[in-house]
C-alpha cells in the first residue's frame, strides 16, 4: 500500500476523487522510493515462472488478445467459494495486486494481468500460486 506523506489534506483528497491513471503521475511524484516500478515478464521469466502455472496439473491458461492469465474454480456450494473468495480478496489486498475475477454460484473465473505495465509480472505469477494455495484448502471440486 502506497503510504502518502507529505501530502497536505486537500491534495490526498483530491487524488481521491482523481481517476488512477490521472493521479499517477502526482503519486509517482510523491511516492519517491517507495513506489516499486513494476515491469512486464522477460521471455526468461515467462518460461522458468509462467509455464508451470500454464501446465495441465495447475490448469491456468493464457487469456487470448491480452497479455493475461486465467483459472476457473468450481466449489461445493456458493459458501464455499465466497470463503475462497474472501481469503483470496485478503491475500491481494495485503500484495497490493487486485484479480479480475466473476462468480456465480459455485463457480469463481479469476483473471490476473498487471495493470501498472498493461500484462503479465512477477505479481500475477505470485497471487496464482497463493490463489492455487488457498483453492486447495476451500473445498475446491476442480480447478
Amino acid at each position: 500500500m502506497l503510504r502518502l506523506t507529505g501530502l497536505s489534506a486537500a491534495t490526498k483528497i483530491a487524488l481521491a476523487r482523481t481517476p488512477r491513471a490521472a493521479a499517477a503521475p502526482v503519486l509517482r511524484a510523491h511516492a519517491g522510493a517507495a513506489m516499486r516500478l513494476v515491469s512486464t515478464l522477460t521471455a526468461q521469466q515467462r518460461e522458468s515462472l509462467l509455464e508451470p502455472l500454464l501446465s495441465a496439473d495447475a490448469a491456468w491458461r493464457l487469456v487470448d488478445g491480452r497479455d493475461a492469465i486465467t483459472k476457473d474454480f468450481q466449489f461445493a456450494d456458493f459458501a464455499a467459494a465466497f470463503g475462497f473468495m474472501t481469503r483470496v480478496a485478503i491475500l491481494a489486498d495485503k500484495m497490493d495486486h487486485h484479480p479480475e475475477w466473476f462468480n456465480v454460484y459455485n463457480r469463481v473465473q479469476i483473471t490476473l494481468s498487471t495493470h501498472d505495465c498493461s500484462g503479465l509480472s512477477t505479481r500475477d505469477v505470485t497471487l496464482a500460486k497463493a490463489i492455487d494455495e488457498a483453492a486447495s484448502s476451500a473445498g475446491l471440486i476442480w480447478a
